[in-house]
């Protein structure tokens, strides 16, 4: 080596440790930006596809639900209390579509009956009067059978019935009303029978009329309680092709109280959520 050769010094400035410093914080806050903006996109995309996801399934799901409605189980509130104490108004019951023949939707195809309906069945028909409007009923009579009442007695093909679900809550009338008049088709064919009607002296009231028979695809239904129900006495017999199901249970029951705000949270008949219906 040579002696007199200068010896270079190696340590950098400071203004050039500053600039390198700088390009690194630079590089380092980039690479933060560009992974903060992947990290954007793909929530956003996974948003995105979770909505579109849930576009493609929403329209499947809510055909599904119509047909589970119209074929299997249908929900129906009791608007009346035609049928205490069987039924409550409040009551929110589960209906079987399904046993006696549901009718698919669009298709107007109706599925094969689990059974025919029975004598003694809670029916969920809808009104011969006004079908847009459903009512729920007990079944006392089949085609074929003669049905009658003698003072507030059912008599079922000539016998007195043991009607235990039955309650009377105005039994001192027995009003007579113009809306009995069709049952004079349809009573039972006898000389009696016919001189009563030739001579207008057939009077059938709320508790006293019959007896009649019901044709052929019809059913004769009455309320259980008896002294405040709309049913086959006042309006004549219910067509089968009508009949929409049975009750199962009472989900949801609430007593009605107009000086309530919210009766239907605070009235609730605990003891009646899940009761079946027989």
């Amino acid at each position: 080596m040579d002696p007199e050769s200068p010896v270079r010094n190696e340590t950098a400035s400071p203004s050039t440790s500053a600039d390198a410093a700088a390009e690194r914080l630079a590089a380092d806050q980039a690479l933060r930006e560009a992974a903060l903006r992947a990290a954007n996109k793909r929530h956003r995309r996974i948003r995105l596809g979770w909505f579109f996801e849930w576009m493609r399934v929403f329209p499947a799901a809510v055909a599904l639900f119509l047909v589970l409605r119209a074929v299997l189980v249908e929900a129906y509130k009791i608007p009346s209390g035609s049928m205490e104490s069987t039924l409550l108004v409040g009551d929110f019951l589960l209906v079987n579509k399904l046993v006696y023949g549901a009718t698919v939707p669009l298709a107007k195809v109706k599925l094969p009956a689990l059974r025919e309906p029975k004598r003694g069945d809670v029916l969920v028909f809808e009104w011969p009067v006004d079908p847009t409007k459903n009512f729920v009923k007990r079944l006392i009579a089949l085609p074929g059978d003669t049905v009658s009442m003698q003072q507030g007695v059912l008599l079922l093909n000539g016998l007195e019935q043991d009607e235990r679900y039955v309650v009377h809550t105005d039994p001192g009338v027995d009003p007579v009303a113009e809306d009995f008049r069709w049952q004079r088709s349809y009573l039972v064919r006898t000389a009696a029978a016919a001189q009563a009607t030739g001579s207008g002296r057939y009077r059938p009231s709320r508790n006293n009329w019959g007896p009649l028979v019901v044709p052929d695809g019809h059913y004769f239904v009455l309320g259980d309680n008896r002294d405040n129900s709309l049913d086959s006495r006042y309006w004549g017999f219910v067509p089968d092709s009508l009949v929409r199901g049975t009750p199962m249970l009472v989900y949801y029951s609430y007593a009605p109280d107009s000086t309530s705000t919210a009766p239907w949270f605070t009235n609730i008949r605990w003891r009646r959520l899940g009761e079946r219906i027989r």
